[in-house]
């Protein structure tokens, strides 16, 4: 029977030749050496063992592979140096051996001493080796430490079809599993017994859970369970998010814990889970509480919104990508973001941090054109070219830190003028006669188009391309899309954004769901190539109502049945009327501000509710939209902290609203939220003595109420009226 079990395993196992090498190495070359074979739990370590193991005896040596307990036992009594007494060429087999490693130091005191110096020691442990073994120099070319990963898929393919999986199903066994061992096992176990094939492992809830029991350790309460479960919602895991998804005060000892578990990684910005451990959780928690899962989703976008609010521009780069991860549910958006997916299951971090988007330097020309040329014809060099130093337009690099141009993007800055105009709209050299120009002004000028209006801009995306897969899915290309983005949240956005795509048929579900619409009136054709622009209106849907509507799409059933806020009414209604100056694209483009217009109602509102968030914090105001408005900039003289005018006209605002009777109940809700916030809505709901809905209708009516008496003062201030929030 055990010869049965042993050929068993022999014809089961696959892969992990590079593996197999280095130990045929070590046996050949007859030295001593301690291999370490580590890895989550389930990732075929003992598969390994065994197989290593088997070649170790095929090769002469001598095997012993006592348990732990009567390791220790015999070490204690001395009959392990008994069994060593003229053993020669000993191959010791330690599995698991997570117990003998917690004391390093005791292994090489009570064991290692006692063996030959010749013997191979084979270790199986979840953990990586001890930090004093990888530094101490006395272990300097002993140790041979075997980090173990998934199997590639031609390997996962043969272990299943070893395992009487059918060819159709394999292929989508592996794309589930992504080659985690156990969870390739489990899937040919399921195909055995039930003639179903695993697809998604959240349709196979008796799957998920025999995963977790094998990959997770012992989960010492709920509120360890919790992080676990929060981490699995995020791309990046830190102590303060942690705390902000646990609405806990303190989440230091449970972070402690997360990042001592063998199945989480610990990278440069936090901790990420393992992908088998992160979508099982997810699985598991999407089938048991999907309530529960989408306010972890609530609060991770509450915690990344925090720092618009603040005006961190460096931190809001790297929270982007976390902001986008939330939305890897969606079809229309996983494909983009597979670079960070990819790296998440690869347990690095995201490509995008070894990646810098810089101005484009003078000497990057030659490249870009060369670029262009390659993917776009020599026409499109030729006006790239065209375009070098105008005003109007504005080349941005993508590369590794002193590594050649990965790939680029030039944004060309549209008015109604003929020619585009330099950022302060003055005059501008004569642009090229560059077709997709044309094409752009035709359609923003129709009415029925982009119906730019005077004083108004546009951004044309004129190029953007990676120089190895042009515009198909890149860390290149989610860059560029990442920082535009990044442009559009902190500064005054354009009136319009048109981005243009070589086949636009494959990004007519992405570009749907963050709102860019199909504008055939944009299309253009250059060198007999033929692009389609797709576009996205900020005057009807502005940056932070545009926030909350991926927020909407991404936790619905359907992430594209949530409409876009209705567009504004056609000029001569208040919300046409021109605009204040604003600035936008200095930090994004390279050159200085140029002038915007006014406030229109809505986004006014998003600016309201923008500077609200900010009231709880010392600097919450700092950077907000509304520090341009009126009711600020129309301070009297001497009032030269626009933060502070800010402040006091939200907080005159909201004691009108608390002095009517009709209003303070809504009033009261904007308290405890905005004014003197609880730590969550749910405490602040708690402590109104509301259900979580009648709270949330509250809160809506406060924040509405709130923004047509800001917005009375601000269109009084326009035509020249004084007036008090309450007036």
């Amino acid at each position: 029977m055990a010869d049965r079990l042993a050929q068993g395993r022999e014809r089961g196992f696959v892969g992990r030749r590079a593996e197999g090498e280095r130990f045929a190495a070590l046996l050949a070359s007859g030295a001593g050496a301690v291999v370490h074979v580590h890895g989550p739990g389930g990732i075929g370590k003992s598969a390994l063992v065994h197989w290593l193991a088997a070649q170790g005896v095929a090769a002469g040596r001598t095997l012993l592979r006592p348990d732990a307990e009567e390791l220790a036992r015999d070490l204690a009594d001395g009959e392990f140096a008994a069994r060593l007494a003229g053993a020669r060429a000993v191959l010791l087999v330690l599995d698991p051996a997570d117990a003998i490693v917690d004391d390093p130091g005791g292994l090489d005191e009570r064991l290692l001493h006692l063996l030959p110096a010749d013997a191979l020691v084979l270790l199986a442990t979840r953990q990586a080796p001890p930090l004093a073994w990888r530094t101490d120099p006395a272990w300097h070319g002993l140790l041979h430490p075997m980090a173990l990963g998934p199997l590639d898929p031609a390997d996962s393919r043969e272990l299943l079809r070893r395992r009487g999986v059918p060819g159709p199903e394999r292929d989508r066994a592996v794309r589930a599993t992504h080659g985690h061992p156990l969870a390739l096992a489990l899937a040919a176990d399921l195909w055995r017994q039930t003639g179903t094939g695993l697809r998604r492992l959240g349709d196979a809830p008796s799957v998920v859970e025999a995963l977790l029991e094998h990959l997770l350790e012992a989960v010492p309460s709920a509120l360890h369970r919790a992080a676990l479960e929060a981490s699995a919602q995020v791309l990046v895991t830190t102590e303060p998010l942690l705390a902000a998804l646990l609405e806990v005060p303190d989440a230091g000892d449970v972070f402690d814990w997360l990042q001592g578990l063998s199945a989480v990684h610990r990278g440069t910005r936090g901790l990420y889970p393992h992908d088998l451990v992160r979508r099982a959780l997810d699985a598991r928690l999407r089938w048991r509480a999907p309530e529960r899962r989408a306010a972890l989703t609530r609060r991770a976008v509450a915690y990344y919104q925090r720092f618009f609010d603040a005006g961190d521009h460096a931190r809001q780069r790297t929270v982007l990508t976390d902001f986008a991860f939330l939305h890897r549910d969606s079809p229309a958006v996983a494909t983009v973001l597979t670079p960070v997916l990819d790296s998440v299951r690869d347990a690095a971090p995201p490509l995008l941090e070894r990646l810098t988007i810089v101005p484009a330097a003078p000497g990057d020309l030659p490249a870009l054109r060369a670029m262009t040329e390659a993917h776009e014809g020599r026409d499109s060099a030729e006006l790239l070219a065209a375009w070098d130093g105008h005003p109007a337009a504005t080349t941005s690099v993508v590369r590794e830190p002193g590594g050649p141009p990965k790939g680029f993007s030039t944004v060309v800055v549209l008015g109604r003028e003929p020619d585009p105009t330099g950022p302060t709209g003055s005059a501008s050299p004569a642009a090229p006669a560059d077709p997709a120009v044309e094409a752009a002004r035709g359609w923003l000028l129709d009415r029925d188009g982009g119906d730019l209006r005077a004083g108004e801009h546009a951004l044309l995306v004129r190029h953007w391309m990676s120089r190895e897969q042009y515009q198909d899915v890149s860390a290149v290309q989610l860059l560029i899309t990442l920082r535009l983005t990044h442009g559009y949240l902190t500064r005054r956005p354009p009136a319009l954004t048109l981005l243009p795509f070589a086949e636009p048929e494959r990004w007519q579900l992405s570009c749907a769901y963050v709102d860019f619409t199909r504008a055939p009136g944009a299309d253009f054709t250059v060198g007999g190539h033929r692009y389609g622009v797709f576009a996205h209106d900020w005057r009807r849907t502005p940056p932070l109502a545009w926030l909350d509507l991926l927020c909407g799409r991404q936790a619905g059933d359907d992430p594209r049945a949530l409409p876009a806020a209705p567009a504004p009414p056609h000029s001569g209604t208040p919300d046409r009327e021109p605009f204040a100056r604003a600035e936008f694209g200095h930090e994004l483009f390279g050159h200085e501000p140029f002038t915007h217009p006014e406030f229109s109602r809505e986004e006014f509102a998003a600016g309201v509710r923008q500077a609200v968030r900010g009231l709880g914090r010392a600097d919450g105001l700092h950077g907000a939209d509304l520090l341009r408005a009126r009711l600020v900039t129309s301070a009297p003289d001497g009032r030269t902290d626009a933060t502070r005018v800010l402040r006091e006209a939200l907080l005159e605002a909201a004691a009108a609203l608390e002095a009517s009777p009709l209003d303070r109940r809504a009033f009261r809700a904007l308290h405890h939220t905005y004014l003197q916030p609880a730590p969550s809505q749910q405490r602040a709901a708690d402590l109104l003595d509301l259900p979580m809905t009648t709270y949330r209708r509250h809160l809506a009516k406060g924040l509405a109420r709130l923004t047509e008496l800001l917005w009375l003062r601000e269109t009084d201030l326009r035509a020249g009226r004084a007036g008090r929030p309450g007036g």
